[in-house]
């Protein structure tokens, strides 16, 4: 069964309510205490640090795969829901951070025959939020991985997932939400390493994306340092509209072994971040 402590916070500053989005000063929050995923919807039960799948087809259609990241900002702008639409038409595989399982994103996921994994950051008037993977078919596998923000005290979350491809090969996807208020890069680079262990033993394809919150030059070496050491290359946009804080993009997208076909970053009212699009196709068959 997932554990969780009941934690209240109260803030006397608007800091923290305006970091998660909250209207309340006065909150309580439900945190896990461990890594959970869960792949249902409208009665989401954590308990479980990583899923397998018997059946896992190909996430590819003909050596073509289609990608969107997107910190979806807890679905507080009206119009998000057809801006997801628009964004995962005719995709394989959408990467969200920030994802809040209230009644509106049940409703869309019910509308959608998506495969859905979500990683448990923490509950806010008992919904879970945390990064949530939508994939046309099953993973492999899918783990859910944790880390603490210092100051709130909330966690930050991530999915690591293996996916089957019709080359053979199995294809190694992260979502990752950033560490964002921390002084020190401790903790941050902490949350990329405990995805190491797994990342520099696989020997096919990898994808890694979200909101990494590189708001300043030092979060950006360390995450360029760990992409390079994985051999991995970044998604770069002919018009890159992604958000940027300080002048710094807080979100991004990393490949392995894969060929990159298009990529757009467009300009969206729907969050307060924009989506990363990419199209890749599969190099040929490992056997």
């Amino acid at each position: 069964m997932a554990r969780y402590t009941k934690t209240k916070l109260v803030a006397g500053v608007g800091v923290v309510a305006g970091a998660l989005g909250l209207g309340a000063f006065n909150a309580s929050f439900d945190i896990s205490t461990q890594p959970d995923v869960t792949n249902e919807v409208f009665a989401p039960h954590f308990s479980y640090r990583c899923m397998e799948s018997v059946i896992a087809p190909p996430l590819d259609i003909d050596g073509e795969l289609t990608v969107a990241v997107w910190n979806i900002y807890k679905q507080q702008r009206s119009n998000w829901r057809s801006a997801l639409e628009q964004y995962a038409h005719g995709t394989d595989l959408v990467l969200l951070q920030e994802a809040s399982l209230n009644t509106d994103l049940k409703s869309y996921l019910d509308a959608n025959s998506w495969t859905v994994r979500m990683a448990n950051a923490f509950r806010f008037l008992d919904t879970p939020a945390g990064v949530m993977n939508l994939s046309r078919v099953d993973a492999k596998q899918t783990c859910a991985y944790l880390a603490m923000e210092p100051w709130l005290r909330l966690p930050k979350s991530a999915l690591l997932s293996e996916f089957s491809l019709s080359n053979g090969q199995t294809l190694a996807v992260v979502n990752l939400h950033g560490v964002n208020f921390a002084l020190g890069l401790d903790e941050y680079k902490a949350q990329l390493n405990s995805l190491k262990s797994v990342l520099s033993k696989h020997t096919g394809p990898i994808i890694l994306a979200g909101d990494f919150n590189t708001w300043r030059q030092g979060r950006i070496k360390v995450l360029k340092s760990f992409a390079h050491s994985l051999g991995l290359k970044e998604v770069s946009f002919a018009e890159d509209q992604r958000i940027r804080v300080l002048g710094k993009p807080l979100d991004h997208l990393y490949y392995r072994d894969l060929r990159l076909v298009t990529s757009e970053a467009p300009r969206t009212d729907a969050s307060d971040h924009n989506p990363l699009l990419a199209t890749f196709r599969l190099n040929h068959s490992s056997h």
